[in-house]
């Protein structure tokens, strides 16, 4: 945490709500210059004031702690019956397009290019569908999202790529 870039966002958020560092502080029952303190960086607020402090500045815990970011936002949980989700959305595409339009066929080219496989195909058979889960899976615990192991334990068939899934999540743990 950058207890500066912390003050920052505090004393923008005080600003575009229009109030003075005094009339915070009074809302929170605080001393004007314990305001000042978190806006020059020199100290944070009581974790017992987080929650109210971001209810009056309209904002999230996650968000002011990070100084204005959405990055804790990459950590977020994803689940398979979302994945399972994103691919019936991509045939459905097909479906409403229809499966000649040119956004559905560059959409299915795109993929099958950049990850060097025929994306149909791997959508017909379910052993295939299953690869496709677990390599978006993947990407996404390479980018900073979580997964819960027995979710996945429990909704894939294929135990390799059960314990694919689970090195990578463990590795990100360690990071």
């Amino acid at each position: 945490m950058d207890a500066l870039q912390i003050g920052r966002y505090i004393q923008k958020m005080r600003k575009s709500a229009g109030m003075t560092q005094k009339e915070l502080a009074e809302r929170l029952n605080v001393s004007f210059q314990a305001v000042s303190k978190w806006e020059n960086g020199d100290t944070l607020p009581d974790t017992a004031l987080l929650l109210p402090l971001c209810d009056v500045l309209g904002t999230t815990a996650d968000r002011l702690l990070l100084g204005g970011t959405f990055a804790a936002r990459d950590r977020r949980l994803m689940r398979v019956e979302d994945v399972a989700e994103g691919f019936r959305c991509m045939e459905r595409i097909g479906q409403l397009f229809g499966e000649n339009s040119t956004f559905f066929t560059g959409m299915v080219e795109g993929i099958n290019e950049n990850m060097n496989i025929d994306l149909l195909g791997y959508l017909k058979d379910p052993k295939t569908r299953e690869v496709l889960y677990a390599e978006v899976l993947i990407q996404g615990i390479l980018k900073g999202r979580s997964v819960d192991m027995d979710e996945i334990e429990a909704s894939f068939e294929n135990k390799k790529m059960v314990e694919t899934i689970r090195r990578y999540a463990n590795k990100a743990k360690e990071e």
